[in-house]
């Protein structure tokens, strides 16, 4: 038997271990945590400083065994589980589970499976960060406490089957937010006159700087055009340059994914592990933008072999991190090779494939040179300078790290008409080719995508990476979201909780408060605060807010809820009348 037992949690990253490691270690997969709270009741003891009554699960039982087994004869037990709180939890239950002792136990992380990473780590072994751990403990009661509290309110008062989560109905309600906007939007319309010019046999756009209330009024301006002449009044042009997008964090590759790739969010998280687990990048749950600084030095001679000494800035570029909780801001997700483009790897499928040379452009992008382009904005006038009408264009200088890499956009900008402009001088006639007029009309707010809502997610404070990929399963799963050409449209089952929610749990779907809590749980983790005081604060109002809502009449509800029901939830009756239940029918709930 190994002297020394390496416990992970995925078979695929005990399979690359074991490879970097000699014969006197054995690597075993714990299949991720060991023990949870039970699925049954809420399993948390509130008036005793909320202990959770955590168990083995049945599915785990025998590999528990296996594990206590091997633990007994081996004189060190290395626990190597993913380095952020999740991991620091399952290394934790493992250490409680298998009761083993501190002299025994050691705690190794490494940021991505090479061997140098794995061999290192074994060198500089750390002790369990409690901290990490109760931010994870803190955020798991604080979810169960909201799921079995809150969900069976809305099956007393509401309807059956509905469900709440301290971040899953907030996500809902961002949805049926945006919806509200679309459904509320009154289109506008105006119109535009466009102008297309010849010179030299090549044609260009320009728009003219004014727009009209009504088709006959741009009308009548384009037949006064047709005898008119034009010419280049003022040509400016500017140099400009644009830099490349930071390395990938967790959310911006889900992100580009999905823009590129029409990856889901949980897609790209799979994908991601796969590879990571193969030991072809770095964590891929990171909020952190900073590069190694040997990963900068080897992207640099990468790039140099690849594309040219003039690709590569005189000066390293470095990324500092943005996240507040510093230290889980683990490095950017990167390749652990910057010399192996996708033709030098070999991996198991194409969303592999495609994900790794997404990542691995975006790397390699981000340390090469500025783009360099020429700003052009053309300036054309009638001969009698009545008429005024505007071009923009640019021509690249130098590619840049564009010639590898540009990052994606979420909505086209309709508005945006840059193009690439023929050789113009000052002074010069062009020759007419047509002015036409044509409508335009104001576009409500776009739907969110995945890519968008993790974004706007990011940006109000609302979960954290890990998080990202489950929230946005689960409110599909329950049906609460539906996805339709890559949009998120909310379900009547999702209004509905939204409503009841935004009435009588109005604090608890805030954004603010939401990203509030994220704070605290980061400031658990860094140890500024503790976990119990945390719960302690939520408890005491969330309780209230539970009591008083129990003691609301089904006649309460229904009337505070059909004041600003959605008129789609319930269609007409066929005869015209109000299709809202009474709320003193039999049933007593809307169906």
């Amino acid at each position: 038997m190994a002297s020394n037992l390496v416990i992970v949690e995925s078979p695929a990253k005990a399979k690359t271990i074991e490879g970097y490691l000699g014969k006197d270690f054995v690597v075993k997969s714990s299949f991720g945590h060991v023990r949870d709270l039970p699925r049954k009741g809420i399993s948390i003891d509130v008036e005793n400083d909320f202990q959770p009554n955590y168990e083995v699960s049945e599915d785990k039982k025998k590999i528990v065994s296996e594990l206590r087994s091997l633990a007994k004869k081996a004189n060190t037990v290395w626990l190597a589980t993913d380095e952020d709180r999740e991991g620091e939890a399952i290394s934790w239950h493992l250490k409680e589970t298998l009761g083993l002792s501190e002299e025994k136990t050691k705690r190794i992380t490494f940021n991505e499976i090479t061997k140098s990473a794995v061999q290192g780590a074994i060198e500089r072994p750390r002790d369990i960060d409690i901290n990490l751990v109760n931010a994870q403990q803190a955020r798991r009661v604080l979810d169960r406490i909201v799921g079995f509290e809150l969900s069976p309110v809305l099956w007393k008062k509401v309807k059956p089957s509905l469900s709440a989560g301290r971040v899953q109905s907030v996500t809902v309600r961002l949805i049926v937010e945006r919806e509200r906007e679309i459904e509320s939007f009154i289109s506008q319309s105006t119109f535009k006159v466009i102008g297309n010019f010849t010179v030299n046999g090549k044609s260009f756009r320009a728009d003219l700087q004014k727009n009209f209330k009504s088709e006959q009024e741009a009308s009548d301006f384009v037949e006064k055009c047709k005898s008119t002449s034009f010419k280049i009044r003022d040509l400016q042009k500017k140099p400009a340059k644009r830099t490349p997008a930071p390395p990938f964090t967790t959310s911006t590759l889900q992100q580009e994914a999905s823009r590129k790739l029409g990856y889901s969010v949980g897609n790209t998280m799979s994908v991601a592990q796969r590879l990571y687990e193969a030991g072809r990048i770095t964590y891929m749950r990171t909020d952190g933008i900073d590069i190694a600084p040997e990963a900068v030095m080897a992207a640099r001679k990468a790039i140099t072999a690849k594309y040219g000494e003039r690709y590569l800035p005189k000066s390293p570029r470095m990324y500092k991190n943005k996240v507040k909780n510093a230290q889980e801001a683990h490095e950017c997700i990167r390749p652990t090779d910057m010399f192996k483009s996708i033709t030098d790897v070999t991996l198991t499928n194409s969303d592999q494939e495609k994900l790794y040379d997404l990542i691995y452009k975006r790397t390699l992008a981000s340390q090469m040179a500025v783009a360099k382009f020429e700003q052009t904005t053309v300036e054309i006038k009638s001969n009698d300078n009545q008429v005024k009408l505007r071009a923009n264009g640019q021509v690249i200088l130098f590619d840049g790290f564009i010639k590898i890499y540009q990052e994606g956009i979420d909505e086209p900008d309709e508005e945006k008409t840059d193009s690439n402009l023929p050789q113009l001088i000052k002074g010069q006639k062009l020759e007419k080719k047509i002015v036409l007029p044509y409508q335009h009309f104001t576009q409500p707010p776009a739907r969110y995508t995945e890519a968008t809502l993790v974004k706007k997610m990011e940006e109000l404070g609302i979960g954290r990476p890990s998080t990202y990929a489950s929230v946005l399963t689960t409110i599909q799963d329950r049906e609460y979201v539906r996805k339709e050409k890559n949009r998120l449209l909310p379900e009547d089952k999702g209004r509905l909780v939204t409503i009841f929610l935004e009435n009588f749990f109005k604090k608890y779907v805030g954004y603010q408060f939401t990203a509030n809590l994220e704070e605290e749980l980061d400031n658990v983790s860094n140890g500024s605060r503790h976990y119990q005081e945390v719960l302690t604060n939520f408890w005491g109002s969330f309780s209230i807010s539970i009591s008083e809502a129990l003691d609301l009449s089904i006649t309460e509800v229904l009337e505070k809820i059909n004041e600003v029901l959605e008129p789609h939830l319930f269609p007409k009756t066929i005869d015209g009348g109000d299709p809202r239940l009474c709320p003193h029918c039999e049933s007593g709930r809307l169906s």
